[in-house]
């Protein structure tokens, strides 16, 4: 059984892991404890808004809907990484899910599929709205879901939760049935748990820089600007990136493949618009680690690829990676794209969103 952490210890716990944190309004004391039991907490859940806007996804969850009475989350996490606090107590956000998967939460094993709706969740989970339209378009930026990470990492670590492994984090979409949050490019939960079980092994505020020096990364995004790239088949090709964004505007630039230069730990998202492809046709992406060697650059190490199969003819994917990129040999990272079609097919735009610690 655990005991809910007070205010104070959850404010606490989530800047000690470095997470950006806004008090807002009565925050404290905003709570549905009059409907109903308010702990033990076994975990924490990930929603989407389905809203655009900081200021009114905030006040929203704060306040909740004539059918709703708020709070309907503990925390809002916008896209820029920062979660306001809307609540300390029982919320509005889980509802009734399926007690095996809750079973399955408290003994930190494998998820089995959400099937019923038989148990409340509102006393059981912290829960933590993103703002997203949920639409499956709108994207998720690499600051959003390192803070969704940071956030339930805090907890996590506050309870002890997430020794024996990493599904003390679930999505609302794993927890009742007909849900899809959290939803869209640029997130998943698999992802997410792997990265919280990753930053459980190492100290609260941990970054690969020293942990006396500010935590927060840096951010590097480069994009493809009327710069289109051809992909023959059975070949990987590394896409080029011609403009990047300089903290207050996009500035334009010669082709550049590399996107990070070491040394430097990373997240990086990679999002692709390829047509051409035929249906049911696998599209390869992956970032690779490059190093130079004898005034050439070569590739050293590529990370895991992931293959979407295109069933429309054209595609839009997005996929995250973690690594590292060392100093040696000049090393830096670059994006490369595959296929095993009969045809070129044909890159309309490229983005690669990294968050990154220098080493």
């Amino acid at each position: 059984m655990a005991t809910p952490l007070s205010a104070d210890k959850v404010l606490s716990a989530l800047k000690a892991e470095g997470v950006k944190v806004v008090e807002y309004k009565s925050w404290r004391t905003h709570n549905r404890n009059s409907a109903g039991a308010w702990g033990p907490v076994h975990g924490v859940m990930v929603h989407h808004t389905v809203t655009s806007g900081t200021s009114a996804s905030v006040e929203l969850c704060y306040a909740g809907r004539s059918d709703l009475p708020g709070p309907l989350c503990h925390g809002v996490i916008d896209k820029a990484g920062t979660v306001h606090m809307v609540g300390h107590g029982r919320a509005n956000h889980a509802g009734k899910g399926d007690g095996a998967v809750l079973k399955a939460v408290i003994a930190e094993k494998k998820l089995p599929a959400d099937k019923t709706a038989d148990t409340d969740g509102n006393p059981h989970f912290y829960g933590f709205e993103c703002v997203n339209l949920g639409d499956g378009k709108d994207p998720w930026p690499a600051e959003q879901v390192e803070a969704i990470v940071r956030a339930a990492a805090a907890l996590l670590r506050a309870h002890g939760w997430g020794k024996s492994g990493d599904t003390s984090v679930i999505g609302h979409l794993e927890w009742q049935p007909g849900k899809i949050d959290p939803r869209g490019p640029g997130v998943s939960m698999s992802d997410i748990r792997k990265r919280v079980a990753a930053r459980l092994k190492q100290s609260a505020g941990w970054s690969p820089s020293s942990p006396e020096e500010d935590d927060m990364p840096k951010r590097s995004l480069y994009e493809t600007n009327s710069y289109t790239r051809t992909v023959r088949p059975d070949t990987w090709t590394t896409l080029n990136f011609n403009r990047y964004y300089d903290g207050k505007k996009w500035v334009d630039k010669d082709p550049e493949p590399s996107v990070l230069l070491g040394p430097c730990y990373y997240t990086a998202s990679v999002a692709v618009k390829v047509t051409g492809l035929a249906t049911g046709q696998e599209f390869k992406v992956r970032v690779a680690r490059y190093r130079q060697e004898n005034g050439k650059y070569v590739r050293a190490s590529a990370m895991p690829t992931d293959s979407p199969v295109n069933d429309q003819g054209k595609g839009h994917f997005v996929y995250t990676w973690t690594g590292h990129v060392p100093a040696a040999d000049k090393g830096r990272l670059r994006v490369e794209v595959q296929h095993h079609g009969s045809e070129p097919v044909t890159v309309e735009w490229a983005r690669a969103e990294s968050l990154y610690w220098p080493a």
